[in-house]
Formats: structure tokens, C-alpha cells, sequence
């Protein structure tokens, strides 16, 4: 494989009738392929093609866009805060606050224990008791 392909091909003696040839066909056989096309379906939208146009005035910025969808009244807004408020108060008495665990000396004891326990695994000084996989 040589690097020079190119090189060999465009800087000998005739390389500018061959790369006068090249632009030639090129020249001519890419205006042809584009003339062929009659389907208009992939055509782009005018709106991005043709871009920003002057219309010889500037936009009022002082007129109020027109809204998206129809906004909420007060009393609307009222009643829905009521009704979150209300299963907010549902959820509470159901217990959704935050308990103690049950077991919170057996949960202190794996946080005191839990690291030295994983870096004995990772170093591979591992205990079969805690990881079965462990030689």
C-alpha cells in the first residue's frame, strides 16, 4: 500500500489535462443529475429556504403575543391549590411521614462494618462468608 496514490497519479507529466478531463465530467455530469429530478415531495419549506425578508418596517414588540392555551382563573387556581392541599393532608395521615427503621442498632453496626468489609473483597483478601464467589 503507498501513500503517494495521488501523487503519482496528479504531479506526472499530462496531470493537468487529466484533472482539466476530471472537472469536465464533473462539470457536466452533476447539473445533468440534478435536471432529472421531477419529484417535489423532498423539496424544503420556502420559509427556509428564501430567509429573513425586508418588509420596510419594524416589528412592534409592544403588542402582546397571543396565548398558547386559555389560562387559568383565580378561582380556578384556588380550588386546585384546595385540592392538592387536601391529598397532601390524605397522604400524611396514611403515615407518609419518615419512621425510624425498625432495626436501627443492626443498621449502625453494616455502616461501622460495610467499608472494611468491601475493601477486604476488592483487595482480594475476601471472605467467603460474605461473598460466595470468593477463593
Amino acid at each position: 500500500m503507498t501513500i503517494n496514490v495521488g501523487g503519482t497519479f496528479f504531479l506526472r507529466p499530462g496531470s493537468i489535462c487529466r484533472m482539466a478531463v476530471v472537472a469536465g465530467l464533473v462539470g457536466v455530469l452533476l447539473p445533468a443529475g440534478g435536471c432529472t429530478s421531477t419529484s417535489t415531495n423532498n423539496a424544503a419549506p420556502t420559509s427556509l429556504t428564501e430567509g429573513p425578508k425586508d418588509t420596510g418596517s419594524y416589528p412592534n414588540l409592544n403588542v402582546p403575543p397571543p396565548v398558547a392555551a386559555k389560562q387559568l382563573t383565580k378561582e380556578e387556581t384556588a380550588a386546585n391549590l384546595a385540592q392538592l392541599k387536601a391529598e397532601e393532608q390524605a397522604q400524611a395521615a396514611k403515615g407518609g411521614s419518615v419512621k425510624a427503621p425498625a432495626n436501627a442498632a443492626a443498621l449502625n453496626k453494616l455502616a461501622k462494618t460495610h467499608g472494611d468489609d468491601t475493601l477486604k473483597q476488592i483487595e482480594g483478601k475476601c471472605d467467603p462468608a460474605l461473598d460466595p464467589s470468593c477463593n
